[in-house]
């Protein structure tokens, strides 16, 4: 069920998201939500690469408070930086949401 609700949130949600707020460029705007899943590029430099009990907040470089905070300063940009920032945060949340689960 973990696995399910894991990937819908970080698919079918994004979809849902763009089709009801931005449904002008809701294809523009999904495409920037699926590529702020490269922020899982930095699980390359844990080890092991994965573990399935491992909650990513605050663990991997690009999943950090910090980082948190900065993509919390993309909210205040011009477009696209604002669709990469809700990107962005929406995939902590889902990685935060995960991390309930365990």
């Amino acid at each position: 069920m973990r696995f399910f609700i894991h990937y819908f949130l970080h698919f079918i949600a994004p979809l849902v998201i763009a089709l009801i707020f931005f449904k002008k460029e809701w294809k523009k705007v999904y495409l920037i939500f699926l590529a702020t899943m490269l922020v899982d590029l930095d699980h390359l430099l844990a080890t092991p690469i994965f573990q399935s009990n491992r909650c990513s907040i605050n663990f991997h470089p690009l999943h950090t408070f910090y980082a948190i905070g900065f993509y919390i300063i993309l909210l205040f940009l011009k477009r696209p930086y604002i669709f990469i920032g809700l990107g962005l945060l929406f995939h902590m949340l889902t990685d935060h949401i995960d991390c309930l689960l365990m």
